[in-house]
Formats: structure tokens, C-alpha cells, sequence
């Protein structure tokens, strides 16, 4: 019996291609901190990227389509006194985004809706709770206005930014600076990886430890740990030899792995961006020049390597574009901002097709942007899985709400801009139909019938085209011989 050498997967010929200079962004200066962090984060309208500043910290917010050169008088979101360590967009609102920073706040921010006219120092609202500078913060992936940060004070704190109160505080969980933090699909955990070399699952609202591994890897490296959509628990690390590791984790018995990978010896901390939707990981480590990418599947050996997208310059911090903003058309799965010394450069992740028909196979419905809880909610115990959509006719994005904050002593003086109803991709429930679309749709269901039509005489008439020929000659012929009778 022969055996099949090499495996089925429709990702495996997954191929990575930088775009072309003019579609960078340029002459940025990419912040130098020392600290593990993407310093890029990106949604459908958006790139932020992290950048040097003196005097204090600040982030560049530029829409999608503003590439070429960015000019060193740009405006720039400028409002911490120390430099920026970490930024994350709301998954619920595409204008709204959070950064940490080394003056030991977390401020929320609402971008216009066309970008950044004038710099922008003064946020929507101020959460101060740390001690220390903060080094991560993350949006709850289901629930509006919860966000968590993560400082080198070693404790957690989840807020309500609906009311700029610090609802939960994680303290005492973590003796060391905590390296990563990562929400369950639902929201209802965390996973942390620390200093301690332990990698703790985490039930926020209960504030106890789940189940937790001492020595998930045994370097002294920087660890990264995050949840996957089956509720197991993918980890980077380093091991006793400095050898660069991943591993895979069942969360609720972490006694021994699921599997472990070595790979190889580089210095670089591997961050890892995952996919629910195919289950593929990206592996990108600091300073490394190429991007590597894994399938997970419940055969062993469990995390598969499918290929490599290497590139000659390094790279200093990596942005991923969530589902519901990349090019369905070209069956594009996937796409980073990678980012340089001095530029930002888009790489587009694509599965060979010869079909233009929408892979259903590629783009199964996906998480949108509306939350399936409130805050209020989620912080009494609820819990909700994301709201799906589809991306198969593109996605129509509902009119965001502004960011309102119900705090007393918080600036409130200016309202944000309004956003408008913006086409990005279409969810499954259509909108009501106004009497003129309802007109649309007629006349092109007409005109489409009408053309189908068409087509059928013509393909019907081309096939009779011979025969109706043979028939008019015989005739002609038949009256020739009787007018000659």
C-alpha cells in the first residue's frame, strides 16, 4: 500500500508578495523602546503605527489609502508624556483606538472619520490605575467599552471605558512582568504568559487561576501564549538551549503539551497572529526577515508548517488586518504591515484560484463589528460568542456610535465627528431596501433575465444555424425546378 507522502491542505500553497513601492508608507520614524510589542495596529479604515517623538509619545493614525511618503509634519496622536508601548483598535468601532504607555496610563482615543487634521492631544478619556508603565492593552473581543491592560506593576486591570472605571483588578496572580495577555474566543478567559515562565488560564470576573504550567518553556526568553477558537492554547518561547519554540496546549490539563516544535536559534521573539476563521498561525519574530505560517489541525502532528515569506530587510513590529478588511476578490487570507526603519510595507497573504467565483471554503462567516454584549453585561457574568458575517458581497458597516463616556470631570468638550455609513463588507441580515433600490432590483432582475435570454437563442440558433442553411437552399432549390417545370 502506498502512502500518501505529502498533505492535503487547501493552504498549502499559500504564497506571501510585498506590494510595490508606491504603495508603502514612507519616511516614518518606527519607535526604538525596548519593549516586545507589534507597534502597529491595523482595521479596515486605519494603519496606527508607534513612532519616535520627543517630549513624550505619540502614534501615527493614517486611513488605508494615504501611501507614499508621509510628511514629517503629519499630525500625530500626541497626548502621553512617555513613549507609546503598546496600541490596539476596538474591534466594535473602527474609529476608536486605546494605547498604553511608559507614563503609566492607558488613554482611548476617536480618530475623525477621514483621519487626522491637527495633532491630537486630548483623549476621550483618561484610565489611570497603574503603578507602572503599561506595556499591553486589549479590547474584550465580544463585549462593547471592556478593555484590558497590563503593567509592569504585575497586575491586570479590566475596565468599563463606557464609565472610566476600573472594574476588575488582577493582582497578586503574577510575580513577574507579564508578557502577554490573550481573551478566549468568547471573552470569558484570559491567558497570560509571564516572567516566571508559567502560562496561567484565567477566569477575570471569578478573579481566580483556572489551570496554570510552570516552565511552559524553559528559556528565560520572552514567552507569548494565546487562545484558539477550540479553547487550546498555542505558546512561543524559547528552550534551556535558547532555541526558538512553539508548543500546543489543552487548556484545561496543561500537565504535558500537545506537541512541541523546535525551530531555530535566533534571538527574535516569535509573536504569533492568529486566524479562527482557517486556524493558521504567523509566526514573526523581532527582528527576523520572514513571516512563517502553520495549520492547526487535530491530526498529528497538530501544528503543520505550510511555507515561509521572506523578505532582504528585517522587521521592527507587525500589524494584522483583521477578516472583514482584506480583498475577497483576489482571495487574499491574510495581510501585514510590516514595519521597517523608515517605512511601513504591506504584505498580502493569497491562495492560488483559478475561479473568480467567491470561496466559500476560504471565507467562512467571520467575526463583524457588532457587539454581541454591553459592558454592563459581560461584567455581571454573560457571555457571548461573536456575531458573524458573511464576505461574500463585501461588508456593509453599520453608522458607528460615538464613544461617549458617562464620567464626571472627563473632557467633554468637543464631540467627535460623526461617522457616516461606509461600505467594507456585507452582513447577513440586508438592510431595508428603499423604494429606489427595490426599482434597482428589478430592472436588473430583468435585464439579467432578458440577457440569459439572448444567450439561450443564440446558443439555440447557433447549433439550428446549419440546418435552417440546408433547409432554405433545398427550398430555393424545389422553386427553381417548378418555375423551370
Amino acid at each position: 500500500m502506498l502512502r500518501r507522502v505529502v498533505r492535503q491542505s487547501k493552504f498549502r500553497h499559500v504564497f506571501g508578495q510585498a506590494v510595490r513601492n508606491d504603495q508603502c508608507y514612507d519616511d516614518i520614524r518606527v519607535s526604538r523602546v525596548t519593549w516586545d510589542s507589534s507597534f502597529c495596529a491595523v482595521n479596515p479604515r486605519f494603519v496606527a503605527i508607534i513612532i519616535d517623538a520627543s517630549g513624550g509619545g505619540a502614534f501615527l493614525v493614517l486611513p488605508l489609502q494615504k501611501t507614499g511618503r508621509i510628511d514629517k509634519v503629519y499630525p500625530t496622536v500626541c497626548g502621553h508624556t512617555g513613549p507609546v508601548l503598546d496600541i490596539d483598535w476596538c474591534p466594535h468601532n473602527d474609529l476608536v483606538i486605546a494605547s498604553g504607555s511608559e507614563d503609566c496610563t492607558v488613554m482611548v482615543w476617536q480618530i475623525p472619520e477621514n483621519g487626522l487634521e491637527t495633532p491630537m492631544s486630548v483623549p476621550v478619556v483618561v484610565l489611570e490605575g497603574h503603578s507602572k508603565r503599561v506595556g499591553i492593552v486589549s479590547w474584550h473581543p465580544t463585549a462593547r467599552n471592556v478593555l484590558l491592560s497590563a503593567g509592569c506593576d504585575n497586575q491586570i486591570i479590566i475596565w468599563n471605558v463606557g464609565t472610566g472605571q476600573a472594574m476588575i483588578h488582577l493582582e497578586d496572580m503574577h510575580p513577574d512582568v507579564i508578557f502577554s495577555v490573550s481573551w478566549s474566543r468568547n471573552g470569558s478567559l484570559l491567558c497570560t504568559a509571564c516572567k516566571d515562565k508559567k502560562v496561567r488560564v484565567i477566569d477575570p470576573r471569578k478573579k481566580k487561576i483556572v489551570t496554570e504550567k510552570d516552565k511552559a518553556h524553559e528559556g528565560a526568553r520572552p514567552m507569548r501564549a494565546i487562545f484558539l477558537a477550540d479553547g487550546n492554547i498555542f505558546t512561543t518561547g524559547f528552550s534551556r538551549m535558547s532555541e526558538r519554540q512553539l508548543a500546543l496546549w489543552k487548556s484545561d490539563n496543561m500537565d504535558e503539551p500537545i506537541c512541541v516544535q523546535e525551530m531555530d536559534t535566533s534571538n527574535g521573539v516569535l509573536l504569533p497572529f492568529y486566524d479562527p476563521d482557517t486556524n493558521v498561525v504567523y509566526l514573526c519574530g523581532k527582528g527576523d526577515s520572514s513571516i512563517r505560517y502553520f495549520e492547526i489541525t487535530d491530526e498529528a502532528p497538530f501544528v503543520h508548517y505550510l511555507s515561509t515569506f521572506s523578505t532582504k530587510e528585517p522587521q521592527r513590529g507587525m500589524g494584522y488586518m483583521p477578516k472583514r478588511g482584506l480583498d475577497v476578490n483576489k482571495c487574499e487570507i491574510a495581510r501585514f504591515y510590516k514595519l521597517h526603519e523608515r517605512k511601513c510595507e504591506p504584505i498580502i497573504m493569497t491562495v492560488p484560484r483559478k475561479s473568480d467565483l467567491f470561496q466559500d471554503d476560504l471565507y467562512p462567516d467571520t467575526a463583524g463589528p457588532d457587539p454581541a454584549l454591553e459592558a454592563e453585561e459581560w461584567f455581571v457574568g454573560k457571555n457571548g460568542g461573536p456575531i458573524l458575517v458573511s464576505l461574500k458581497d463585501g461588508y456593509v458597516s453599520t453608522k458607528s456610535r460615538d464613544l461617549k463616556v458617562v464620567k464626571t470631570n472627563v473632557l467633554e468638550s468637543k464631540p467627535a465627528p460623526k461617522a457616516e455609513t461606509i461600505p467594507t463588507v456585507q452582513k447577513h441580515t440586508a438592510p431595508q431596501p428603499s423604494i429606489v433600490s427595490v426599482g434597482d432590483f428589478i430592472f436588473d432582475y430583468i435585464e439579467k433575465k432578458l440577457d440569459d435570454i439572448y444567450q439561450s437563442l443564440v446558443y439555440f440558433t447557433a447549433d439550428l444555424g446549419p440546418i435552417i442553411i440546408r433547409f432554405i437552399r433545398l427550398f430555393i432549390f424545389g422553386s427553381v425546378i417548378v418555375i423551370v417545370i
